[in-house]
C-alpha cells in the first residue's frame, strides 16, 4: 500500500511539473518594444485612453486546482502581451475545457484546462 501511494504521488508530481501553459499573440495594431509581464495590468472594462495592439490567448492545465490553472493561464497571457509591447490586457473570455483524462494506477485523473483570451492594449498615460 505504501509503495503504491508513493508511486501515485511521484506520478502526480511529474504530471503537474510537466504540464504547462501555452499561448499566442496576434498583432493587429502597432507592435511596440517588449514589456515585462509584471508591469502589465489586467482590465475587465476598457480604460479611458488606449490603443489595441493585438489579440492574446493562453491555456493552462497546470496547477492543483482550477484557480491554480487559471493563474498560470493569466501569467502566460501577460507573457504573450508583453512580447508585443502591451502594458494592459482587456479580458474577454475565461473558459474551461475538458480533454478526457488518463489512468494513474487505478485512479482516473481528468485533464482539463483553463483558457483565457483578451485584447492586448497600450494604455496611454
Amino acid at each position: 500500500m505504501k509503495k503504491t501511494l508513493s508511486l501515485f504521488t511521484l506520478l502526480f508530481i511529474c504530471f503537474v511539473l510537466f504540464s504547462c501553459a501555452s499561448g499566442t499573440a496576434f498583432v493587429t495594431g502597432k507592435k511596440r518594444s517588449s514589456v515585462n509581464p509584471d508591469r502589465i495590468s489586467i482590465y475587465t472594462e476598457p480604460p479611458e485612453d488606449y490603443e489595441v495592439i493585438g489579440i492574446v490567448t493562453a491555456s493552462s492545465d497546470s496547477g492543483f486546482t482550477d484557480q491554480g490553472s487559471l493563474n498560470y493561464a493569466i501569467a502566460e497571457l501577460k507573457k504573450q502581451a508583453g512580447k508585443i509591447g502591451a502594458n494592459g490586457i482587456i479580458l474577454e473570455t475565461i473558459s474551461k475545457s475538458n480533454s478526457g483524462g488518463s489512468f494513474v494506477g487505478n485512479v482516473f485523473v481528468a485533464d482539463s484546462a483553463q483558457n483565457v483570451t483578451g485584447k492586448a492594449i497600450y494604455v496611454l498615460r
